[in-house]
């Protein structure tokens, strides 16, 4: 699994946090993009992924694909809805709850609290035995035990180190969950490593400091935490 991009929806960027959240996992000659925003539009022929999978439709995730894509793209009903305009001739529907593999490696969606515009998910990636969670932006995950039960690592939220950013529409929590209550979710859950992408202006403005604040509060509670970087790969075996 390589970060591709791990900035979120911010103007602010650095070397190791420039380009939009994305990643690309591979297993051997099998490439999948999940998200693809702003940043890749126009480049995914250097990716040279077989399938892209969206997690909502948000630009910074899904806006790459303006121009179309070559390979089959797989998302929600509701993001479809979104990016109905959006020329892509090979559409895959993502059910969520209902297992499906690309070429050998299985996704399963999972709905989200993010978003009441752009309905989210994120995704139980897996390979023989090991298994990844996926979820870039989100406040919540309503079947969290189901969710997170027996993964390896957990991909999460980056946008705020300690205190979450939350606002209520029309009764349901939008925006995002803090890393330190993420933590506190793989405790519960059982999961004994995390990494943190969709970065947010609290790690890029300070990243030494944030690395080891994240660092510190995955100690504190039995979890091996960091923050992911653009280019970084997470070989599982």
């Amino acid at each position: 699994m390589r970060f591709l991009g791990t900035r979120g929806e911010i103007e602010l960027q650095s070397e190791r946090h420039r380009r939009h959240s994305a990643l690309l996992v591979t297993q051997a000659r099998t490439r999948v993009l999940v998200d693809c925003g702003d940043d890749w539009l126009d480049e995914l022929d250097g990716i040279a992924p077989h399938a892209i999978l969206l997690t909502h439709a948000h630009r910074d995730h899904a806006g790459g694909l303006r121009h179309g894509s070559r390979c089959p793209v797989y998302a929600t009903d509701e993001t479809w809805a979104r990016i109905a305009r959006y020329p892509i001739e090979r559409r895959e529907r993502v059910l969520a709850r209902t297992p499906f593999a690309i070429r050998g490696i299985t996704f399963e969606a999972f709905p989200v609290e993010h978003s009441l515009l752009a309905p989210a998910v994120g995704y139980r990636i897996g390979s023989g035995v090991r298994v990844v969670f996926y979820a870039p932006d989100l406040v919540s995950i309503p079947e969290r035990a189901e969710a997170l039960r027996g993964i390896d690592v957990y991909v999460g939220d980056g946008a705020s180190l300690t205190r979450p950013i939350v606002r209520r529409r029309d009764g349901v929590r939008v925006g995002h969950a803090s890393i330190r209550g993420q933590l506190d979710w793989c405790v519960t859950e059982s999961v004994p490593r995390a990494l943190f992408t969709h970065c947010g202006s609290q790690i890029i403005r300070d990243e030494e400091a944030a690395e080891t604040r994240v660092a510190a509060l995955g100690r504190e509670r039995g979890v091996e935490a960091a923050i992911a970087s653009d280019g970084l790969r997470l070989v599982l075996r």
